[in-house]
């Protein structure tokens, strides 16, 4: 990879420049294609059982388990991935999520008890291919940020590429459930998990052919000499604290799923579901794009501080909402003030955390938000099936608050070694990102 780091190396930090990279492209279309599904499993699973069983509160508990099973083995699959390569992580994984997802549709269009639903929900959750973490460590190998220390120091697109694989990931979260929910309530209760398990199979097969930007795999025997030696990602303070913000904002992505399909349905029109949801996704996408083209003055330990109280205050009046329009208003404002507060927890991860530890930390996060999109799930259904659909908005707000409070109490975790706490308030930390 030397002649790609000396091609950059004189690059302006701007997404044109950051494309042009050779090999890029390689592997980052094939890699928005096959970390669609991510966000697109519990929602599916959601909508699915839902038409089957007629109850949230049991939609949800099968959704939870998948979304539980996929934070617990993300971070073992991205270990994996370090040490054998990506794409021999990748093909098993992503034959057995499509095998899994088939088992679990068969079953609940079979009306098949819980207990089966629940274990046919475990291996789906658990071999969802963790693409997002995987780009992130193809972006470090190529431009030549892997290991700073031995490099001398990493390309200027570093940074750039770090913003841009965040707003990626927020377009993931949130044009994968606008799809699956199109999906089963226009075509077919069961078509979200199938769109699903085609996207996995066809888009992680297609992104594990490109093995000539997947980093150098360590392999076993240096593995295992070499196994003392690492740090792991949760040893670092800053990313426990990270994973309980991405928990947080996890519980409003399954609040607000669950929460609008009843409020749609409760009001006799659930077609409008799509719609209410893309009012939520385009407020996500407009403040994600923003965010990832301004030069910011401040850190961003400072930005996640303010950002986060923001997304508290907006999930307020959400349960007060009893129109369609007024809703969907809150719920793009609700959107607007996700973004930010994504997009900051992936970029100190760069900050934080040793370049050998980073893909697992990416892994812990991305597995924080689905698994708090389960929770969220889960308890909005309880909530829904025993009052009403308003009632399961207060979901996102107490997952929020919660989180708000440990951010609070722990927000000096979020301030690197070595950097004061007058540096962490001051300005720019971050290069600015150009549009050229």
């Amino acid at each position: 990879m030397a002649s790609t780091v000396n091609d950059t190396a004189g690059a302006r930090p701007g997404y044109g420049s950051l494309l042009r990279t050779r090999g890029a492209l390689s592997f980052l279309l094939p890699g928005f294609l096959a970390r669609q599904p991510f966000a697109m499993l519990t929602i599916g699973i959601l909508l699915l059982v839902n038409h089957t069983t007629g109850s949230y509160g049991t939609a949800g508990t099968v959704s939870a388990t998948a979304g539980v099973a996929m934070a617990l083995f993300a971070p073992q699959s991205g270990k994996l991935a370090d040490r054998f390569g990506q794409a021999a992580v990748l093909i098993p994984g992503v034959i057995v999520h499509a095998a899994a997802i088939s088992l679990l549709t068969v079953l609940a269009l079979s009306d098949a008890p819980l207990w089966a639903l629940l274990a046919a929900a475990v291996p789906a959750g658990a071999s969802t291919p963790q693409i997002g973490p995987m780009v992130r460590a193809r972006w470090a190998s190529i431009l030549g940020g892997t290991s700073q220390t031995e490099s001398g120091g990493s390309s200027p697109l570093m940074p750039t590429a770090a913003a841009f694989e965040s707003v990626t990931d927020e377009f993931t979260f949130v044009i994968g459930p606008v799809l699956a929910t199109a999906l089963c309530t226009g075509v077919h209760p069961a078509a979200g998990l199938v769109a699903e398990a085609v996207l996995t199979l066809a888009g992680g097969l297609l992104f594990a052919s490109q093995r000539r930007t997947q980093p150098q795999p360590s392999g076993a025997a240096a593995g295992a000499a070499e196994a003392g030696k690492r740090v792991s990602a949760l040893s670092v303070p800053g990313v426990r604290v990270l994973a309980i913000v991405m928990l947080g904002i996890g519980t409003v992505f399954g609040g607000m799923q669950v929460s609008m399909t009843a409020f749609t349905k409760e009001m006799g029109d659930p077609g409008l579901n799509g719609l209410m949801y893309g009012a939520f996704a385009a407020g996500n996408m407009i403040a994600g794009i923003a965010c990832g083209v301004i030069a910011w003055k401040t850190s961003p330990q400072r930005r996640l501080l303010l950002a986060y109280p923001l997304l508290v205050l907006a999930t307020i009046p959400l349960w007060a909402a009893h129109h369609m329009v007024l809703l969907g208003a809150l719920g793009m404002l609700v959107g607007l003030c996700i973004a930010p507060s994504l997009i900051t927890g992936y970029t100190l991860v760069e900050k934080l955390v040793p370049a050998g530890a980073r893909t697992e930390a990416f892994t812990w996060l991305t597995g924080a938000v689905g698994l708090g999109q389960a929770a969220g799930a889960t308890v909005g259904g309880r909530l829904i099936d025993a009052h009403s659909a308003s009632t399961g908005f207060l979901v996102p707000l107490g997952g929020t608050v919660l989180a708000l409070v440990v951010l609070l109490a722990l927000r000096k975790a979020l301030t690197p070694k070595g950097e004061s706490v007058v540096a962490a308030r001051g300005v720019g930390h971050r290069e600015p990102v150009s549009v050229d």
